[in-house]
C-alpha cells in the first residue's frame, strides 16, 4: 500500500523545470531563511520537480528526531518514514485534490491561493503529533504549474487529521474539501461581531472568562453567551479550535 500511496503522489504532483534566471531562485532562499529565524513554526521548501526539500528549518516541530540536514537529505522520502499509513492515504487525496483545483484556477491568481490541512507526525519514539500543514506557491513553471512551493509547519488546533482548507489572498470565501466525495465546499468566511472578534483577540491573549469580564467591563456570562456565538459561527468545539480557525483565516 505505501508503494502505491508513494507512486500516486509522486506521478501527480511531478513537473517541468522551467527556463529561470539562477542566480533569482538562489536569493529566495535567503528571504525564506530570515523568515524561519523570526517563527517558532517549522519552515521548508518542497521543489516539485524531483520531489525534494529545498529548504528545512532547524525548528524542531517537523524534524521528528532527526537533523534539518537529514530531513533536507530525505525529500519526499521524510513523509513515508514518519507519516502514518492512513494518513499516507489523506495526503494522496489531498494533494491531487489540490492540484486539480490550482489546475483550475486562472494562472494569474495561483500565487494567491494557500492550503491548509493536518495530519499526524510520527517521531523516532513512535509518539505521535497532529501538525497543521500550510503551503502557498513560490514559483510557477513556464506553463504556470506549481514548481516550487513554501510550507509552514505548526501544531494542529483540532484533534483529528484532515480539516482541509484554501483560502486566497485578499478574499472572504474559503474552499473546504470534502473527504467522502473529494469535492470542494465554497464558504463565506464567518463574519464575527465586534465583541465577539475583541473576546477572541483577549483569548488569544491567554485571559480567562473572568479577566476578559473585567476588561471590557460585561458580565461573565455575556462572555460565555459570546464565546458559544463564536463556536456555533466558526463551526468548532471548544476556544482552542476557534482560535487556530480564526488565525488560519485572518478574522484576528
Amino acid at each position: 500500500m505505501k508503494d502505491k500511496t508513494q507512486s500516486s503522489l509522486l506521478t501527480r504532483s511531478k513537473v517541468n523545470k522551467p527556463e529561470t534566471d539562477h542566480t533569482q531562485q538562489q536569493l529566495y532562499l535567503e528571504a525564506v531563511k530570515a523568515f524561519a529565524r523570526l517563527t517558532y513554526e517549522s519552515v521548508y521548501v518542497i521543489n516539485y520537480e524531483d520531489m525534494s526539500f529545498e529548504y528545512v528549518s532547524q525548528n524542531p516541530l517537523f524534524l521528528c528526531g532527526y537533523t534539518a540536514d537529514e530531513v533536507l537529505a530525505m525529500g519526499y522520502d521524510f513523509y513515508f518514514k514518519n507519516v502514518t499509513e492512513p494518513d499516507l492515504q489523506l495526503l494522496t487525496v489531498i494533494n491531487n485534490a489540490g492540484f486539480d483545483f490550482y489546475d483550475k484556477l486562472p494562472p494569474a491568481d495561483r500565487k494567491l491561493y494557500s492550503i491548509s490541512y493536518d495530519f499526524h507526525l510520527v517521531n523516532k519514539d513512535g509518539n505521535r503529533t497532529l501538525v497543521n500543514h500550510k503551503l502557498t506557491p513560490l514559483f510557477l513553471t513556464a506553463d504556470q504549474k506549481i514548481w516550487k512551493s513554501m510550507c509552514i509547519v505548526s501544531i494542529s488546533h483540532y484533534q483529528t487529521a484532515g480539516n482541509v482548507f484554501i483560502h486566497k489572498q485578499g478574499s472572504d470565501n474559503t474552499w473546504q474539501l470534502d473527504l467522502t466525495t473529494g469535492l470542494w465546499r465554497k464558504n463565506s468566511k464567518p463574519k464575527l461581531s465586534q465583541r465577539e472578534t475583541e473576546i477572541l483577540r483577549l483569548h488569544a491573549q491567554g485571559l480567562t472568562i473572568n479577566q476578559i469580564a473585567e476588561k471590557i467591563f460585561i458580565a461573565p456570562d455575556t462572555v460565555k453567551y459570546h464565546r458559544r456565538r463564536i463556536f456555533e459561527q466558526l463551526n468548532v468545539k471548544n476556544m482552542v479550535e476557534a482560535l487556530g480557525y480564526a488565525v488560519s483565516s485572518r478574522i484576528i
